[in-house]
């Protein structure tokens, strides 16, 4: 198989036979680490990879050699095949080749191959026979194996557990650079997708999981790469608004997500019944009250070795709320769903406004009146505090969330289970297995 890149023409190819498997390495600036990575990765492809292959070089507006090396690499290279954009973004470049595509499976990863080729194999088999629909990579699932520092570990960490509370998420990591999806099912659902760079990953998977599509995840081995140019605070500020962006449009329905469950996702699975009595959900809530603040207190702790005592309150007090509300959603009340989402996480905004106010409250007068409290006098300040500010949350998301499960919501969610369009995972085209 010969692929061929034509100037001027970013995406026309030339073929012989149509690939199994068509992987893209997106790259940017990549002129150093760029030959030996395709050459390594080609090499354990001929020799481990049942299927036939293609291997596209994204390239997104580099201003160095990178074009001119991934040419030449096309040009010695058996399936291989280079793609200019002349605009930057990785989520651009993947959602343009993608959709070009005519494998039976697309898929990426970055060029710094941090993640070990031996999961390349998993990562594309459930896709191949049908079985799922996506395939991720993940550093964060049992037995995966990375190494990375402290500060990239706990960010990646913190950024996973907020999607778990403000996008109800079941996928453990949303980040990794190693993720595969079916051409057909990549054809329906890209178009949805917003968003051109780093956030392209995050929003791909929160919209597969509301389609109801079955994400396979595969533990990898994973060794950060020192070198990359990644902007850590301008990438997390970037993903925090595409989380609001998501929340929004879900809640509101401007994202036509329905449409695309009804051709494509695996029948529905009854809901739980709602759980009942003032008493139990009182002490659901405590458990969950419970855990929430022991969470708080040792992201308190740990944040407070590198922050002031007001901005680690305030990181930390904001990422339990999202996950207090979640877990309350799920535990307490029994609304499941997306039913209410974007109001109930208001509802929890608001409370955590106020649970700040407390303890910032508290915080300021304790060292209005004893500058050098110790931190242990800190601690059991907010821990008052935040006494007060858990019955104002039980009282808030009670009335919140009570309306949630009323009958004729509970009616919507059976006429979903039942509904007749949904597709059947044994009516479906099985893909080519063979190499």
């Amino acid at each position: 198989m010969t692929l061929t890149m034509k100037p001027g023409q970013g995406t026309h190819r030339a073929t012989t036979k149509r690939a199994v498997v068509e992987i893209v390495v997106p790259v940017y600036n990549e002129a150093a680490d760029l030959e030996a990575s395709v050459r390594r990765l080609t090499g354990y492809l001929a020799h481990e990879l049942p299927y036939r292959y293609r291997v596209t070089i994204a390239d997104n507006a580099s201003t160095d050699d990178t074009l001119a090396i991934a040419g030449r690499l096309a040009a010695e290279l058996d399936g291989v095949g280079v793609v200019h954009l002349a605009a930057k973004g990785r989520g651009r470049a993947l959602k343009q080749v993608w959709l070009a595509s005519d494998a039976d499976v697309v898929a990426y990863m970055d060029v710094d191959l941090s993640t070990d080729l031996a999961a390349l194999l998993p990562l594309l088999a459930p896709l191949v026979s049908g079985h799922s629909d996506v395939a991720i990579g993940s550093r964060l699932a049992t037995g995966s194996r990375v190494v990375r520092g402290p500060k990239r570990e706990f960010i990646s960490r913190c950024y996973n557990l907020m999607l778990r509370g403000a996008l109800q998420v079941s996928f453990s990591d949303a980040q990794c650079g190693f993720k595969a999806m079916r051409s057909d099912v990549a054809r329906r659902l890209l178009p949805l997708v917003q968003d051109t760079n780093w956030f392209f990953d995050t929003e791909l998977l929160v919209l597969a999981q509301r389609a109801g599509l079955r994400i396979h995840e595969v533990p990898v081995d994973w060794v950060d790469d020192p070198g990359t140019t990644v902007d850590i605070a301008v990438t997390a500020t970037e993903d925090l608004r595409g989380v609001w962006r998501l929340m929004k449009g879900l809640t509101r329905g401007d994202i036509p997500i329905a449409v695309v469950r009804a051709e494509l996702a695996r029948p529905a699975l009854p809901a739980a019944a709602a759980p009942q009595g003032l008493l139990g959900q009182m002490l659901r809530f405590g458990a969950v009250g419970v855990a929430s603040t022991l969470a708080y207190f040792v992201l308190y702790v740990l944040l407070r070795l590198g922050l002031d005592a007001q901005a680690a309150n305030l990181t930390a007090l904001a990422l339990t709320a999202v996950a207090n509300t979640a877990a309350n959603r799920v535990f307490t009340f029994g609304v499941r769903g997306n039913d209410g989402l974007f109001g109930h996480h208001v509802v929890g905004l608001v409370a955590f406004v106020v649970a700040l106010g407390l303890t910032s409250g508290s915080l300021a007068l304790l060292h209005l009146l004893a500058a050098d409290a110790s931190r242990l006098v800190e601690v059991l300040v907010l821990g008052a505090a935040n006494a007060v500010a858990t019955a104002v949350r039980f009282l808030a998301l009670k009335l919140a969330m009570g309306r949630s499960r009323a009958p004729d919501v509970v009616a919507r969610d059976s006429a979903r289970c039942s509904r007749p369009d949904a597709s059947n995972v044994t009516e479906r085209e099985q893909r080519p297995t063979g190499g």
